[in-house]
């Protein structure tokens, strides 16, 4: 209790300065030359910002030019498919629909319910069969499922789909570490990813909000 004495709460309520505060203090934390910059450190910055966890700056990978198909993507307006409901709603329509953007999850699709019954496979394997054969989305945004990224390697494969960026992030124990080094040896798409058991919905989501919000400054 003696500790609580010496604790000094900074004076900062407002939702935009305690956001902008958070972001001056962890470039302050981390100086250059950091091992990320330009528009990959806004991403990583705000991954750290998600989580409070700056081993995400051993941890995140970017493919080559992912960050620009992300945000050519946006750009034009693209369709963004989750594989959860918490990653949906992590990307608010504030963000997506001032860039003629969508995300939908399809996890809660009677079709995939009824499928992954039939054939004993989960949920969200059934959802990426069904946004491959009837959405075409630009952007998969995978935060949980490693099964997920395991099927839309698989159907990249079989030419089904091509992706303008994957964000690969499935968290846990069962394949998500190994579904992400497959997807990390495919430098020949635009990835980006989070090396090992962590990850989650909430980084999968807050990464396609740094995209957002470079191009709703204009860039």
């Amino acid at each position: 209790m003696s500790g609580e004495k010496n604790v000094k709460v900074q004076n900062c309520f407002a939702p935009m300065a305690i956001e902008e505060r958070s972001l001056g203090i962890i470039d302050s934390e981390v100086p250059e030359p950091r091992p990320f910059q330009g528009k990959q450190w806004e991403v990583v910055r705000r991954l750290i910002h998600t989580t409070a966890d700056f081993e995400m700056l051993d941890l995140v990978r970017f493919s080559d030019h992912a960050v620009e198909s992300g945000l050519e993507a946006l750009r034009a307006g693209c369709h963004i498919v989750t594989d959860t409901q918490m990653a949906r709603m992590g990307i608010p329509m504030r963000r997506m629909e001032p860039l003629n953007s969508t995300v939908q999850c399809l996890m809660n699709d009677p079709r995939v319910i009824e499928q992954a019954k039939a054939t004993g496979n989960t949920r969200a394997r059934m959802a990426v069969d069904i946004a491959v054969s009837e959405l075409q989305p630009d952007i998969f945004v995978i935060g949980n499922a490693p099964t997920a990224l395991l099927r839309l390697l698989d159907l990249i494969d079989e030419g089904k789909i091509m992706p303008k960026l994957i964000v690969g992030m499935p968290v846990g124990f069962v394949n998500a570490a190994e579904s992400k080094a497959l997807l990390e040896a495919r430098m020949d798409l635009p990835f980006i990813t989070i090396y090992g058991r962590k990850g989650g919905s909430t980084l999968a989501a807050a990464t396609i909000n740094a995209l957002a919000e470079i191009v709703l400054r204009g860039e």
